[in-house]
């Protein structure tokens, strides 16, 4: 059982609000999502179930999805008695209504791409699991001999996709077949993974848990063996031919991304505009870099700068804390008032080596911190400081981590549901990309090499608007010779990115199996920054940006609509 958001000692200090009728029905859904996903405890760092996966076959959705409508029910016929309610009632509502609409139209049954399905998720959770105590191994070890279940029970519900029709692109189902049979080898991850268990100060495990692990490594692989197999016999001859998801099924993913209604058309042109200002000014920065040098030839500059160069992970690592460590202190004592349990970010390279950096949050009583993950592609060993300077920011503060540990942190008026689960992709990314821009406005991006990484990062997420909606509602080319195809968006990807081969390779394949997920970054951050302005105007010279600041993140995760009508249409609340 979770705590209430008005339990005594919140770590924020302030008067804790007296729970409602809504922080009820939310914090009872976080119970019963974590009895439904026994990771979501895990996730959160909640007691649980911690050594069982949850039902992934037709009926654990079944379950599932009752169980979301009878929450639905239960939040509409409750009474909001203030903002902090309005914003409960109206963010979670929307979040079931979508699953509920989703699940009509069979996402579940084609739930299958290369980088957040649960063929990545049932092994992912294994990440955030404690280790340092013998019972952390053995609720690990019972997660593993469990884990043939969660897949067999994926596999039923892919195979009822089968008969009905609704399944993944083939493209996707081939790259997944890779990556499980990489964790089935007998050099992948799970036997890697059990061969390096050890207890606090390198203390080998009692011989029957080391057994367990074993064991639980044994079958686990078998188990992806198994899901490879049928993939390759199965679904593969079913899976679609075509990559794009088409209009309906591409405006669903989009909401469920962004928590906010688009017009999907307009944003594809003012996609094509962003791309166009973010080339000029990078043309510009080059200038700066090297007098007359084109990007190209800038971003040769700098990669063949030493002191901009970093070899091997372990650096790697070291060079993120410092500069995330660096950035807290700072920004704590001049532009942010940054709470002590967040001061705290560990910078990790993840166990993984399927590319990608991203951010996890810290559990609800901070005993595990807020992280930044490094997944480094195979082969990866030098990497230029001048491209991640800002990805540090951006995962770290002012970005994920202080957005996230902030509603973590502010336990006194969220409910759990709130401070944990809720938001989405388009508000967190979208903070996190403002927040690489506010980086700049305070100073942290002077050098231009670092402000060219910024703006290489800023061209990449304009340029995926373009490709994932030039895809999945089959635009026509830029150049006019057709509609997007995986050729042509290999190519237009590769010349907006600065990235080697294997990476572009492995982004491309991510946007193509997971529609709407990045554009929400771009579009998130023009939302917020629309949103900012927005709210300047309407405060007119009263307007303190940190102010603002403080209020938007005060709210915790939501979507962006409920963003913007908490910020700035309050009488619409009622």
């Amino acid at each position: 059982m979770t705590d209430s958001p008005a339990s005594p000692g919140s770590l924020s200090g302030e008067t804790a609000r007296t729970p409602t009728q809504i922080d009820a029905v939310a914090e009872e859904w976080v119970v019963t999502l974590a009895e439904l996903d026994p990771s979501v405890a895990i996730w959160i760092g909640i007691p649980g179930r911690l050594d069982e996966y949850a039902d992934l076959s037709p009926a654990g959705h079944g379950k599932y999805l009752d169980e979301a409508k009878k929450a639905l029910a239960k939040l509409e016929a409750a009474t909001e008695v203030d903002d902090v309610d309005w914003v409960t009632k109206t963010d979670l509502a929307s979040d079931l209504t979508l699953e509920i609409e989703s699940s009509a139209v069979g996402l579940w049954m084609r739930d299958m791409n290369v980088i957040a399905s649960p063929a990545q998720d049932i092994r992912d959770v294994l990440d955030l699991m404690p280790t340092g105590s013998e019972q952390n191994w053995v609720d690990i070890a019972g997660r593993l001999s469990n884990l043939p279940r969660a897949i067999e029970g994926y596999i039923e519900t892919l195979r009822l996709g089968i008969e009905n029709g609704v399944t993944p692109a083939r493209r996707q189902v081939r790259e997944v077949i890779h990556q499980a049979r990489k964790h089935a080898a007998a050099d992948g991850f799970f036997h890697d993974f059990a061969a390096g268990a050890s207890l606090e100060g390198s203390r080998e495990l009692p011989d029957s848990l080391a057994a367990a692990m074993a064991s639980g490594a044994q079958v686990s692989a078998a188990a992806y063996e198994s899901l490879a197999n049928f993939l390759a016999d199965e679904l593969m001859p079913a899976a679609q031919v075509q990559d794009g998801v088409g209009r309906e099924v591409y405006a669903l993913q989009s909401r469920r991304f962004l928590g906010a209604t688009i017009d999907l058309d307009e944003t594809y042109e003012w996609g094509i505009d962003e791309l166009a200002r973010m080339v000029e000014e990078q043309e510009s920065i080059a200038r700066e870099i090297k007098p007359g040098a084109s990007v190209l030839e800038a971003i040769e500059f700098l990669d063949t700068d030493p002191s901009r160069t970093l070899q091997g992970t372990t650096a790697l690592r070291e060079w993120m804390q410092q500069l995330s460590d660096r950035a807290i202190d700072e920004l704590s004592r001049s532009h942010f008032d940054i709470p002590k349990p967040l001061k705290h970010l560990e910078c990790m390279i993840a166990p993984t080596q399927e590319g990608g950096i991203y951010y996890t949050g810290p559990s609800d009583d901070f005993s595990r911190p807020g992280r930044m993950w490094w997944s480094v592609p195979e082969g990866v060993t030098e990497f230029n400081t001048w491209r991640e300077t800002t990805t540090v920011y951006h995962e770290g503060v002012p970005g994920h981590h202080l957005q996230v540990g902030q509603a973590v942190y502010n336990r006194a008026k969220l409910n759990t549901w709130r401070r944990q689960l809720a938001g989405t992709s388009g508000h967190a990314e979208g903070w996190a990309l403002y927040a690489e821009r506010l980086m700049q406005d305070l100073g942290y991006l002077d050098d231009p090499g670092d402000r060219l990484g910024m703006l290489d990062g800023q061209r990449m997420r304009a340029a995926r608007v373009v490709l994932d909606i030039g895809v999945h509602l089959g635009k026509p080319r830029l150049d006019g010779t057709g509609i997007w195809d995986w050729d042509y968006a290999l190519d237009f990807m590769g010349k907006n990115v600065n990235m080697n081969e294997q990476f572009v390779r492995f982004e491309v394949n991510r946007y193509f199996g997971w529609p709407g997920q990045a554009p929400s970054y771009k579009v998130g951050q023009r939302i917020w920054e629309q949103i900012r302005d927005q709210y300047k105007s309407a405060e007119g010279a009263s307007f303190n940006m940190k102010e603002f600041h403080r209020k938007a993140l005060d709210l915790g995760g939501v979507g962006l609509d409920t963003l913007r009508t908490a910020l700035l249409k309050p009488a619409q609340r009622r």
